[in-house]
């Protein structure tokens, strides 16, 4: 909040105490004090001067000659004016004194010096300094002043309210009782309804960086409220970067669910995840609650991003008992936590364990009978998993496998693969690993609604790109390393990625859930590829810092497996669709189970062994796509 205030205050200095407005200042102040100088002396010694007009003329031309010279010189115009200290005083001084020995010089040569010269210039010289100092000093505590009452003021956040929609009527009325915020106005684009009011705020309308300038500056206000995220997002390169530039703070009321109800707590900044989503995707609510209601589901890897994010939206559909499984065990303490308080009535148990380990997953089957699993468990980081290819393979291969023949072994109705983007064409080994375990989940698919396997699991695989905010993505990364003060490390200046929100993926997942699509590996619609130098800069500056002044960007190259851009998930060339716009099926080549078997098997003996080179040749025979780059395992390509 002071960094606000102190912005504002800046702001209004350069708008009303520019230099030249203060040099002007000056000038005339000098002119002035010469002038009383004269009359006094005219005053004291009346009929005492020769050459009355003439002395006139010289005075008051030397004065100002003598005045402007002296303040350029000294650059006494350029000093702050709420910053001005003792060795701005002596320029003052210097500055006087210069003025008035400029004007002796002017008396001597026109042959007009007299006793009383020395006496009026040392006159002039002490008012000069006393006018110029005084005006500032008066200034200074105004200064002040106005900065402590509007302190007093900000103390309740003054903001300006976005849009004329009935969210923004309901949000004024909220606040007339808050202690934290205080809505003092309506703006909008809109020219037509400058002037009418909304819950008895006026509305303003504003077209300029100037006009929201000039309104913030007017009405004291510190931020800019969004009532929509919608609207954040409609505004990002207008009303969102000219409060970045002003220093003002971007502010937005969070949808339903995400605050406790408290009229305080129910605004939060706008965060770059609010910018880069979409329109709201509709999905079939009541059709995914009859889905679930009623059910035990199962979600593997239940503490992480994804995993988590199904929790909470299968604890809404009034599922019968929730089984979460996972090896993380701080987080998943915290998502017990989490359920405990926002799902009281919620019948869930949280289960240690690793879908490496079939007994451990035998155990959550034999006790609890899921109905539905989601497996969201996995290995994603793509670095570190080019590092550790044994353990990808282990995770996402063969833990897919385990908790996919236990779906069988259990007849669990239905199992829900999470994938990536990655698996398309794969130059790492994250994702060839989870290219293999959608192999081996619609292989098992096909042979068992082909009746050449026994059981009754349908299997669903889901595909899509980077989530914003999940656990170790780039957003988290940009965060901590802005509040570190920098830099931030982009790998490359044109890398590029798909982004959805954590909320809208899960939503896609249970729309393809309740969907026709056994058997099938469903793609999701990614919208447009984010320039990921472009986000580090929009990330800088709704922190209200300057990129390459407060915040350094450094570009550190390609890491080992990583694409400059991601493959697009959904065409009309690699895809089928479906009644959802939004979900498209893909077309891959298909394996048949025997196959899968036989590469799973292999792959687990060679994982567990540790025999890099081998299992990465096998990978790529398998999965003939699987095209290295900017990574060690490159020389098997040519093989």
């Amino acid at each position: 909040m002071p960094k606000i205030i102190d912005n504002q205050m800046k702001r209004l200095s350069a708008k009303y105490l520019d230099s030249r407005l203060i040099m002007v200042m000056d000038l005339f102040l000098s002119f002035l004090v010469s002038a009383l100088v004269l009359l006094l002396a005219y005053t004291f010694r009346h009929g005492s001067f020769a050459h009355v007009t003439s002395l006139n003329l010289v005075w008051m031309a030397s004065s100002v000659v003598g005045s402007a010279v002296m303040f350029w010189l000294l650059k006494t115009y350029t000093i702050i004016i709420r910053h001005t200290g003792f060795k701005d005083l002596v320029k003052f001084t210097l500055a006087s004194a210069g003025k008035a020995a400029i004007m002796l010089v002017a008396l001597v040569l026109f042959s007009l010096y007299s006793p009383y010269t020395p006496y009026m210039l040392l006159a002039d010289m002490l008012m000069t300094l006393a006018s110029i100092v005084g005006v500032r000093l008066v200034m200074i505590i105004a200064y002040d002043r106005y900065k402590s009452s509007v302190r007093n003021i900000q103390q309740v956040r003054r903001v300006m309210v976005y849009g004329t929609s009935d969210k923004s009527e309901a949000a004024i009325l909220r606040f007339n009782h808050s202690t934290h915020y205080n809505p003092v106005c309506v703006i909008t684009p809109d020219k037509s309804l400058n002037g009418s009011h909304i819950a008895e705020k006026p509305v303003y309308s504003f077209q300029t960086f100037e006009d929201l300038d000039r309104l913030a500056l007017n009405l004291s206000c510190s931020a800019v409220l969004f009532t929509r995220i919608a609207d954040a997002r409609d505004e990002d390169e207008r009303v969102v970067k000219y409060c970045t530039d002003l220093g003002l703070k971007v502010l937005i009321v969070p949808e339903v669910g995400e605050f406790d109800g408290e009229v305080n707590t129910m605004v939060r900044d706008v965060k770059v995840e609010d910018l880069l989503g979409r329109e709201e995707i509709r999905v079939s609510v009541t059709e995914i609650r009859n889905g679930f209601s009623g059910k035990v589901v199962m979600v593997t890897g239940a503490a992480g991003s994804i995993g988590s994010e199904l929790c909470r939206q299968l604890a809404s559909f009034g599922v019968s008992k929730l089984i979460l499984f996972d090896n993380a065990e701080t987080p998943m303490h915290e998502l017990r936590l989490e359920l405990e308080d926002h799902f009281p009535g919620l019948d869930f148990v949280p289960v240690i364990g690793d879908v490496r380990m079939p007994a451990r997953l035998d155990f959550a089957f034999r006790c609890y009978k899921p109905q539905v699993v989601f497996h969201a468990a996995a290995y994603k980081h793509v670095p570190l998993m080019e590092e550790n290819p044994c353990e990808a393979v282990q995770v996402n291969f063969v833990g897919t496998r385990n908790v996919a023949d236990k779906c069988i072994e259990y007849d669990v109705e239905k199992m829900v693969m999470i994938s990536t983007d990655k698996a398309v064409n794969p130059t790492n080994i994250m994702g060839c690993s989870k290219r293999l375990a959608e192999i081996y989940i619609q292989s098992l698919g096909l042979a068992i609604e082909k009746g050449e396997h026994e059981g009754r699991t349908r299997f669903v695989t889901t595909r899509f790109g980077n989530v914003l905010g999940s656990n170790g993505s780039v957003i988290p990364r940009f965060r901590e390393q802005i509040a570190h003060g920098g830099p931030i490390t982009v790998t490359h200046p044109d890398i590029t990625r798909f982004f959805m929100t954590i909320p809208e993926a899960c939503r896609l997942v249970m729309e393809a859930v309740i969907m026709d699509t056994a058997n099938r590996i469903c793609v999701f619609d990614m919208g447009k590829p984010v320039k990921i130098d472009t986000l580090a800069r929009r990330m800088i500056e709704l922190s209200g810092l300057k990129v390459d002044k407060d915040i350094k960007i450094e570009y550190s190259g390609l890491r080992p497996g990583e694409k400059l851009y991601e493959e697009v998930l959904s065409t009309v060339e690699n895809t089928d669709a479906t009644k959802n716009d939004r979900i498209r099926i893909a077309r891959v080549r298909t394996y048949s189970y025997e196959d899968a078997l036989h590469y799973v098997e292999e792959m687990n003996r060679l994982s567990s062994a540790v025999e890099i080179p081998e299992m990465v040749q096998m990978m790529k025979q398998v999965v003939p796509e699987f095209i290295s780059k900017n990574s060690k395992f490159s020389i098997y390509d040519a093989k």
